[in-house]
Parts: C-alpha cells; structure tokens; sequence
C-alpha cells in the first residue's frame, strides 16, 4: 500500500496570506494545492446562479451532488474550475466572500465537501497542502503539519483593499473592513467547524512579517517534515 502523501494544512481568516503563501508553497515543493476557500466560494457562485437560498439545506444538499470542482495550476495561478468553466475570478468578488460565509456555516455543505477536500488531497503524488478555516481542526486533524496565519484586522483589511483596487473595484477601506468584520465573526461563532487554530498547530503573525519570510519559514518546516516522511 502507497504511504499517505505529507499533508500541510495552513488555516487563518481573511487577509491574512493564507493564499498566497500556500500558492507560492505548493509551487516550491512541488505539492498540490487545494484551496478549501474556493470550493465553498463555488458552491456559493452556484447557488446564486442556480436562485437557491444560501439557507436552504435541502437544495444545497442536493446542489453538491451536481458540483464538479477541480484545481490547475498554471504559472503563478492556481486556478479553480466548476465544470467546464474557470470561476477563478467570480469566486473572489465581495459578494461571491460573504456568500461563502453564509454556506459554510450549513452543516450538510461542510458534511457534502468533507470527503471531496480529503480526496484531493490524499490523490497528491508527494504531498498537498490544503488551506482554509478548519483544515486543522476538521478536514485533516491528523496533518503531519499545521500553521495558523493571523494578522493585525486593519493590515487584513488593507491587504483586501489593495487586492481589490488592482482588480477596478472602488470599495472604500471603511468598506472592506467592515465586511471582514462581519465575516469574522459568522467564521468565528458558526456552529459548524467555527474558525479556530488548531491545538498543535503553529501560529504565525504575518502582520509585519514580509511574505518571503513568511513562506521560507513554512518551507524549512515542511522540508524537514518531508525528509523524515520519506
């Protein structure tokens, strides 16, 4: 029987790198990378279209039975398809963020994608690193390894300001951190795999660290997880 590929789980709020850091990662490893953030945001785009009630259990349940989604990175970009159709960029806009919130908080959506975040992960040749909010806690809490990204709310905010304002959008700051507010606390105070580190995991401030540093911390880690593992 094949050993388990090395699983990294990198969790965190919004703004805080997760993203980026599990990208660039992925990238020097030479890893999978599933981004447990863009399957919700999928099922979210999806019911939208699809006019269902991001409250609606048994639509939801019966839309996950319908989702094909799928990751390929290219270059710099890991990009997300549903179906056919590369979502990449609707799944990222404001709206497509608090809807998101609102269906990971659905026991029977966190319950449908368990298994495909696991399958995922476990089909990596090497290893995979999964980001997202409970991929410590919930979706793999035996991970070989866990990081906790956090940062200062008004550096998270910015950050998304930033991100968004390169994209055209002219949301004001006030905006934007009035958003990740709210997403903040629904991530934090659901009922279903609230937002939370994980007892092992490690925690790292990304407030004032640059992004190299950040990611050459994680990279050393996991290198050495990598060498054991083999």
């Amino acid at each position: 029987m094949a050993a388990r590929p090395l699983i990294v789980a990198i969790d965190g709020p919004a703004g805080a790198g997760k993203s980026t850091v599990s990208k660039i990662l992925a990238r020097r490893l030479n890893f999978a990378l599933v981004d447990t953030g863009a399957i919700y945001r999928c099922v979210a785009l999806a019911a939208r279209d699809q006019k269902i009630p991001f409250d609606d259990d048994d639509r939801l349940g019966a839309l996950l039975d319908t989702l094909i989604i799928s990751f390929k990175v290219e270059g710099e970009n890991n990009h997300v398809f549903l179906g056919a159709r590369d979502v990449s960029d609707p799944i990222r806009s404001p709206e497509i963020s608090l809807a998101a919130s609102q269906v990971s908080s659905r026991p029977v959506v966190r319950a449908g994608l368990l298994e495909l975040q696991r399958r995922l992960a476990l089909a990596a040749k090497t290893g995979a690193i999964l980001e997202g909010r409970d991929i410590g806690t919930v979706v793999f809490p035996d991970a070989d390894l866990k990081f906790f990204l956090h940062a200062d709310p008004t550096i998270r905010a910015r950050r998304r300001y930033e991100e968004l304002f390169q994209k055209g959008n002219e949301k004001t700051l006030a905006a934007v951190l009035k958003e990740q507010t709210h997403r903040d606390k629904e991530d934090t105070e659901r009922e279903a795999a609230p937002l939370k580190a994980a007892d092992d995991a490690v925690l790292i401030d990304s407030s004032s660290m640059p992004l190299s540093e950040v990611v050459s911390q994680l990279e050393q880690t996991v290198r050495a997880a990598l060498a054991k593992h083999a």
